[in-house]
């Protein structure tokens, strides 16, 4: 229940969201074009009649009917008049860019744009409706909707921005009588890379990524491995895979896309098995693991995810590139609404897929073999999480191997007669790249065999009698590389983490530190120089002064035509409020930019090392005597 809560929250925040990004700026253009138009009908008729009434030389029945045709053809309505008998009137209160002009059509692209919005809101509906009613219309849907959503959210950047850009001159100029420069240079500035960064993400190809980490395993090294694959595959009534790919990762999976491994571009079907898992699964229970990946191909998911899955990855890269644009915001969230509507019936789909999957792998080798299989996946996963977790937080750093293999291995029994394990394992799921399975209790239901939590340690804690990965001759090789490599970038990522979390203390974490985050030196005007270290930001001007981050309330860097400047907020108050320092950068440049990334970096660094100190600071409070 309180998934589903969180979910409904989620769903109404990006509604909500939507709402605001189609409608505010249209609605307040309307809005003000609106009250303009209204007001100078109010005055324009008053005037009108005015002179009309001081006017000696119109009879009384003619000042009624000039009287009339003003009242009935109001200022407002003259751009739009069309009758012979209105030309007179629309050519001298209508020309093209005059005042009366401009708040007609920004009148129009308002309620044009407005209208534009709650169709696409509309169809963002429509479309993720159609999505929950078959495979085959769900794909048709996210075809349309990719390519609907995609270019008219373009459109939408290009008319919010120009909108924002009339506002930021008419909003002054009409209610306060002056127009400010800088205040429309902003915002036609921010229009501009708007609308070329929507038009050119649109037409820009995104990178599709489908990288396997593992290695070919070929018939002659497997034979038995697979001979065993194609007899499954001839059971399910499937054609079997064309490739085998193993690796370390604690998933099976079958793909139809085309995946890269090793540098090679491997098309067809692939499947994946993992070493470690193969390990401590029975060959049976291996065998019911391999059966409903075959069922996968038997039932055309895997196509069904070939053909949807680059187009998914490439719309939510094209979703999230909305989101770097400044104003391109206002199509990031409908975007993403609609993309969190498709996932709805994405989920659904998969849950339907694991089940029937489940069946048939039950139905070709035992119901006790899938379910035995799921819970000693589900533990390795987890413990090696675990695991991983714990090295992770370790604030000392990790020389030479880890041994994370034979780590989980050997560890692996001990855990599973624990009671953290029993509490894991009740909500425990079982990992997969692609889809989202459902929890283990739910799979168990499905397949018509339980098995109480009490026996989960026994099962886990079972070593096979029989492996597969035995039959592997490459199997020892192929961990070794593997996890050699996965090892490395562990023990890399853990030391830029660590760079992030000390302080400094001592000799050996400032080494650390350095490395990752050494003194930066940037060359002002007048032979003056800042540097940017771990420690703050530190100036050649007046003899040297340094100004500490822990000095840091904020930061914020003036473009100046005479001379860039960053403002600098403390903690302190000062005469007249916040206290503030200011850093004279100019002559930065071309290194202006790299100057405000260094200053960001260093001080976010800063920010997320001290939260960790007191972060772990209230966790030895809390812990017990």
């Amino acid at each position: 229940m309180a998934v589903a809560r969180t979910i409904h929250k989620d769903l109404f925040r990006m509604f909500l969201l939507t709402l605001v990004s189609l409608f505010a700026i249209p609605a307040a253009t309307l809005v003000f074009t609106e009250y303009a138009l209204r007001s100078q009908d109010a005055e324009f008729l008053q005037a009108i009649e005015s002179r009309i009434a001081a006017d000696t030389r119109l009879s009384a029945a003619d000042k009624a009917l000039t009287t009339e045709f003003y009242r009935s053809h109001p200022l407002s309505k003259a751009c739009s008049a069309t009758a012979p008998e209105d030309k007179d009137f629309h050519d001298q209160v209508c020309s093209p860019y005059s005042m009366q002009w401009q708040f007609h059509w920004a009148d129009r692209a308002a309620i044009w744009t407005l209208a534009l919005g709650a169709a696409l809101l509309a169809a963002a509906l429509v479309l993720g409706a159609l999505a929950f009613a078959n495979r085959g219309l769900r794909y048709a849907s996210f075809v349309a909707g990719w390519r609907l959503m995609t270019v008219s959210s373009a459109v939408e950047v290009v008319l919010q921005s120009a909108m924002l850009v009339w506002l930021s001159f008419w909003l002054t100029a009409y209610f306060m009588e002056r127009y400010y420069v800088k205040l429309i240079a902003i915002a036609g500035i921010a229009a501009a890379i708007a609308v070329f960064y929507a038009i050119y993400t649109l037409f820009k190809k995104l990178p599709f990524g489908s990288e396997i980490e593992g290695e070919l395993v070929a018939e002659a090294d497997a034979p038995r491995l697979w001979n065993r694959i194609r007899e499954l595959a001839t059971r399910v009534k499937t054609a079997p895979p064309d490739h085998i790919v193993a690796g370390i990762d604690t998933n099976f999976f079958v793909t139809e896309a085309p995946c890269d491994v090793r540098g090679r571009t491997l098309n067809g079907r692939t499947l994946f098995v993992s070493i470690p898992l193969l390990r401590v699964l029975d060959q049976t229970e291996a065998d019911a693991v391999l059966a409903h990946e075959l069922a996968h191909l038997g039932g055309g998911d895997t196509r069904s995810s070939a053909a949807l899955g680059p187009k998914l990855q490439q719309f939510d890269q094209y979703t999230w590139e909305m989101r770097g644009g400044g104003l391109t915001i206002v199509a990031h969230f409908l975007l993403r609404l609609y993309r969190m509507i498709f996932s709805f019936a994405l989920a659904r789909d998969s849950r339907e897929r694991e089940f029937k999957a489940d069946r048939v792998s039950a139905g070709l080798t035992a119901p006790n073999a899938i379910v035995q299989s799921l819970i000693k996946i589900s533990a390795y996963a987890s413990y090696r999480n675990d695991v991983e977790r714990k090295l992770f937080e370790q604030n000392r750093q990790h020389d030479g191997a880890l041994g994370i293999a034979g780590f989980v291995a050997a560890g692996l029994p001990p855990y599973a007669g624990s009671e953290a394990f029993i509490e894991t394992m009740k909500t425990a799921d079982v990992p997969h790249p692609y889809d989202s399975h459902p929890p283990l209790l739910e799979r168990m239901r499905n397949v018509g065999h339980h098995v109480p939590e009490s026996a989960y340690g026994a099962i886990v804690a079972t070593a096979p009698s029989a492996s597969w990965a035995d039959e592997i001759e490459t199997a020892g090789d192929i961990e070794a590389r593997l996890w050699g490599d996965y090892e490395q970038r562990f023990v890399q990522n853990h030391e830029l983490s660590l760079a992030y979390r000390y302080e400094p203390a001592t000799d050996e974490e400032r080494a650390v530190v350095l490395r990752h985050f050494p003194a930066v030196e940037f060359a002002l005007k007048n032979n003056e120089r800042v540097q940017v270290s771990y420690q703050g930001l530190h100036q050649s001007v007046d003899g040297g002064s340094t100004i500490g981050w822990d000095e840091v309330k904020d930061l914020t860097f003036q473009d100046n035509a005479f001379a860039d400047m960053l403002i600098v907020s403390h903690h302190d108050k000062g005469m007249l409020g916040a206290r503030t320092t200011k850093v004279k950068v100019g002559g930065l440049g071309k290194q202006k930019d790299n100057f405000k990334g260094a200053v960001g970096r260093y001080w976010q660094r800063h920010q997320i090392m001290r939260a960790e100190q007191a972060a772990s600071a209230r966790a030895k409070e809390e812990a017990p005597a």
